[in-house]
């Protein structure tokens, strides 16, 4: 049931890096704007019961599982709809995602749905241009050209609806396996293969803070496009913060998207076509999340260096 107090925000991936943001951006709100439904496949973990334990109700929903999904929705005001592609690698998976998502928020008539998205590389590499190989026969950065087919779902469906461009999670070097690794001479070493080129970042937790203060501007960014990012950063750059947090020298190891699409990890081609796309239209994927207009969102964004005074400890040194 909705709060008869204040709006309730459905939050999906309510135990996952982006949602978890969101969950714990609106617990801890001094405005306490909203009340808050964390939506997750398994509530009775420990993550879903922490949450619950924080006050926020925690409920059922899968995104293979439409029903499932507009039960979780029903009675709520808005929602924060994300996926996980990195969960199956599958870009049509991660389409059927978003059709169930954006079918449950018609079924249930919310007022504003926050979308998380990305660019269609396809849009600036086409299919039929070599710069970067094809994936699986229609994509050119499959977790990036899936997330943006999402769009069209929730257009075509007239969902009221703001589209959140994220940038890169300075948390994938602690989770997914990006931070530095010592090299054969024992020095640690960090790869990103986008030359001099700068990266947007941003730490997950601020998704989340973010995409409250687009739930607290209401309808006046239905229909419209908002890119955030923390910091934009060089692989040197960011070598450099790493080595003052470290207390160690971390080299910027600058492959070419080449090398790195033949590291041979699971998705390591996707990633090394995503660095080669933002390496090559940096000016583009740069503009589209002025930190900046990020800032004015949420004034406390963490930047790089004030993110890694929290967590350089977590982030391995193997």
């Amino acid at each position: 049931m909705t709060s008869k107090s204040k709006p309730t925000i459905a939050v999906v991936g309510a135990t996952g890096a982006q949602g978890g943001g969101l969950v714990r951006a609106i617990l801890s709100d001094p405005e306490q704007r909203f009340a808050v439904r964390a939506v997750t496949r398994n509530p009775e973990s420990a993550s879903g019961r922490a949450l619950a334990n924080q006050g926020a109700q925690i409920m059922a929903g899968d995104l293979d599982d439409l029903g499932s999904l507009e039960r979780a929705f029903r009675g709520a005001d808005a929602a924060f709809c994300v996926t996980f592609y990195w969960a199956h690698l599958s870009p049509k998976l991660e389409i059927a995602h978003a059709q169930n998502l954006a079918k449950a928020a018609k079924q249930t008539h919310l007022s504003h749905v926050i979308w998380s998205t990305l660019e269609d590389t396809r849009r600036f590499v086409p299919l039929s241009d070599n710069r970067m190989p094809t994936l699986l026969g229609e994509y050119k950065v499959p977790h990036f050209d899936a997330k943006a087919s999402g769009n069209h779902v929730f257009a075509e469906l007239g969902l009221p609806t703001t589209y959140l461009y994220t940038s890169f999670y300075w948390d994938n070097l602690i989770h997914f396996g990006l931070g530095p690794k010592r090299n054969a001479d024992g020095l640690l070493s960090f790869t990103l293969p986008m030359g001099t080129a700068k990266m947007p970042g941003i730490a997950a937790e601020d998704i989340g803070r973010c995409a409250l203060a687009l739930f607290k501007k209401g309808a006046s960014t239905i229909g419209t496009s908002v890119g955030i990012a923390g910091e934009h950063l060089s692989g040197g750059e960011m070598a450099a913060e790493l080595s003052r947090a470290f207390g160690e020298p971390v080299l910027h190891a600058d492959v070419t998207p080449e090398a790195y699409r033949g590291f041979g990890f699971p998705g390591a081609d996707d990633l090394g076509n995503m660095f080669q796309f933002k390496r090559d239209f940096e000016r583009d994927f740069r503009n589209a999340r002025d930190v900046n207009r990020s800032r004015a969102l949420y004034p406390e964004l963490q930047t790089f260096a004030t993110w890694l005074a929290q967590n350089e400890g977590k982030i391995p040194r193997s």
